[in-house]
């Protein structure tokens, strides 16, 4: 098929962030592009060829959208996936599949499936309702702490605590949710695997994830990770299966925990464009956003290595702040060598909403850790 130049027409659920940076590489190709979001401020809205106003858990919106491409692809797990599947049942290419995303959309069956194919993870339990938690506590077969996740819809770090009392118990929401053991790890790591439609596949060098500690949030991206060769090379190996086993079209993240004892466990999945593939714009000789298109379209897959060392730090919404953004001192940032900031483009802050990201790229990984930790000290989102 000629995608290029064309009448071919590539359509993304999903108006966010990620879809925005998706788009910047449809445009650079030429392939006209379909979105379609709920909201009407949606960042992609400004740089698609058609934009649609619709929800993406709606089955109608979802069918009656994808009926319109020749090619549908997601940049957010949470649609409607019934939609999906009667479009692939008619002939419209969908990627991921619907077999790969019905296993990803809800933690318990990731996990599920994550024992049945011999793949790492750790230790979990399910619950039909949240209340059950409390019985099986009192009943000797839970123990704290421990780190509750809802099953669907969990996305950002919303849907995820660390319980360490019945207190912490308090206002959960009433569904279906697993709990998972509480691991002691020295690192939480990332690789990103592409694959294309013919089953070609490659990897993302491994990165290091820093969290914040209370918005359960990345704060930095760190490419490559500072851990041993042989760490890293056991971490590509199991993301690697974890591909195989799900049989994505596209990218697939792979979040990893690194134990004290150097066992590599597999945390969850996300079968797109990831935030700890962002630094790749600056760094990578092929970003992660133009890999996802390559792998769907089924072209040839571009080369992962990165041509330096790369970090990227996450803007997200001062606490206390909610309204009209102002990103302040951002002009100060711009005079920091090897630093390039990216806008999102959402008007209205709020605390820990990502508004944005900078990458920092240099030779030397501790310079550019240096210039991220100053990067992270001078710029802040906040409201008017």
């Amino acid at each position: 098929m000629d995608y290029f130049s064309s009448d071919f027409t590539l359509g993304i659920l999903g108006g966010g962030q990620l879809g925005k940076m998706m788009l910047y590489e449809t445009r650079k190709f030429d392939i006209h592009t379909k979105v379609m979001d709920a909201s009407k401020d949606a960042p992609c809205k400004i740089g698609c060829d058609e934009f649609v106003i619709g929800d993406l858990l709606d089955f109608d919106a979802v069918y009656n959208f994808g009926k319109k491409v020749d090619v549908l692809t997601i940049e957010i797990e949470n649609v409607n996936i019934v939609a999906l599947e009667k479009l692939e049942d008619e002939g419209i290419k969908v990627y991921p599949p619907t077999a790969a995303l019905r296993i990803i959309q809800n933690k318990a069956k990731q996990k599920l499936f994550y024992v049945d194919h011999n793949i790492p993870t750790a230790p979990f339990s399910r619950f039909a309702y949240a209340s059950e938690i409390k019985e099986s506590i009192e009943h000797g077969s839970l123990d704290f702490p421990f780190v509750w996740k809802i099953a669907q819809f969990g996305y950002d770090g919303q849907g995820v605590k660390i319980i360490r009392n019945m207190k912490d118990l308090q206002g959960l929401p009433p569904g279906e949710c697993i709990t998972e053991k509480l691991i002691p790890f020295k690192n939480e790591l990332a690789v990103i695997v592409a694959r294309n439609v013919k089953g070609e596949i490659t990897t993302y060098p491994v990165v290091e994830m820093e969290f914040h500690p209370e918005a359960n949030q990345v704060e930095y991206v760190i490419c490559p990770a500072r851990i041993e060769d042989k760490v890293a090379n056991k971490a590509r190996e199991i993301a690697l299966e974890v591909s195989k086993q799900i049989k994505h079209v596209g990218l697939l993240a792979v979040e990893m925990f690194q134990t004290k004892e150097n066992e590599i466990l597999v945390n969850e999945v996300a079968p797109r464009p990831h935030n700890s593939g962002h630094y790749s714009i600056e760094a990578s000789y092929t970003n992660q956003f133009e890999q996802h298109i390559r792998a769907i379209l089924d072209l040839p897959l571009g080369n992962t290595n990165s041509k330096v060392a790369g970090i990227m730090v996450n803007l997200v919404g001062a606490e206390g702040h909610t309204g009209d953004v102002v990103y302040k001192n951002i002009e100060e940032i711009f005079k920091m060598d090897g630093v390039t900031p990216h806008i999102y483009g959402k008007r209205q802050t709020r605390p820990f909403r990502k508004m944005g990201h900078v990458t920092i790229v240099n030779e030397d990984i501790n310079e550019a850790r240096r210039i991220a930790q100053q990067v992270k000290e001078t710029i802040k989102v906040i409201s008017k």
